[in-house]
């Protein structure tokens, strides 16, 4: 990756964070919306959720939070780099003497920055409602950056999909397949609840791997498991975004280059 690659992706991010500062309304919401979704399960649906024996519902809760709030960025990803598809704005930049990379890397920086800011609220959110990291600042740094590692993988997933889906409604079904893919996981309950075809995919959803493996470094409850995935999930909280990384970006090059075909 060049210089240049940077200097232009870092160009195209800077367009993505004039905007934010045009339209706070949308960043605002956006940081929002996650902490209202969890003073809702840890206010209404807590006391009716199992935990793990001596752990407080929130306590458990956060780490999950953390992870779906992750997997959620990729429908806003894909639909920030469908809308620039569709308008044009991505041809445009296309035609301009510049690296060609440098359009995805610059949405892959503005994105990352945005997840960055999102979860340092939702930290903020958890301390505030009583949630406590007791895994010391290595482990609870650990845990950010699987969480950030988890969602650096999925934006590209995003950003594939906002190049190959342009019909907005095909757009809309794709984000819905974010809410079964994070309920099945070990986000809320425990896999051993589920039917045991239903669990086994739950255990190897790459959600389950990084909430067990954030719940596991910031010192909070977790499930724990007998099956080879669960008992290395920090293991496996770094194998799958990378692994999702590699498909994703790969996928993500050979779609921008055939926008013109």
């Amino acid at each position: 990756m060049s210089v240049h690659a940077l200097t232009d992706g870092w160009t195209v991010a800077r367009r993505d964070l004039l905007h934010w500062v045009a339209q706070p309304a949308t960043v605002v919401f956006g940081l929002v919306f996650p902490v209202m979704i969890t003073l809702a399960f840890g206010y209404l649906f807590g006391g009716a959720v199992a935990v793990p024996p001596g752990a407080g519902y929130f306590d458990f809760l956060m780490p999950g939070m953390f992870g779906m709030t992750m997997l959620f960025g990729l429908g806003a990803t894909m639909v920030a780099v469908s809308t620039d598809a569709s308008k044009g704005v991505t041809d445009r930049f296309r035609s301009m003497p510049m690296a060609q990379s440098g359009v995805l890397i610059g949405r892959s920086i503005a994105d990352m920055l945005f997840s960055a800011v999102l979860l340092a609220v939702m930290l903020g959110c958890g301390l505030a409602v009583g949630w406590r990291p007791t895994g010391g600042v290595g482990g609870a740094l650990g845990a950010v950056g699987v969480l950030l590692l988890l969602r650096f993988a999925l934006l590209w997933a995003g950003i594939y999909l906002g190049l190959a889906v342009k019909d907005p409604g095909a757009v809309v079904a794709v984000q819905t397949l974010e809410f079964p893919v994070g309920f099945l996981s070990n986000a809320f309950v425990a896999p051993d609840t589920m039917p045991g075809w239903l669990g086994a995919i739950a255990e190897w959803n790459p959600l389950s791997s990084t909430v067990a493996a954030a719940r596991e470094l910031f010192g909070n409850p977790g499930w724990g498991g007998d099956s080879w995935v669960a008992q290395h999930a920090v293991l496996m909280a770094v194998v799958w975004p990378v692994a999702l990384t590699a498909v994703f970006f790969t996928l993500s090059v050979r779609a921008y280059q055939r926008l013109d075909r």
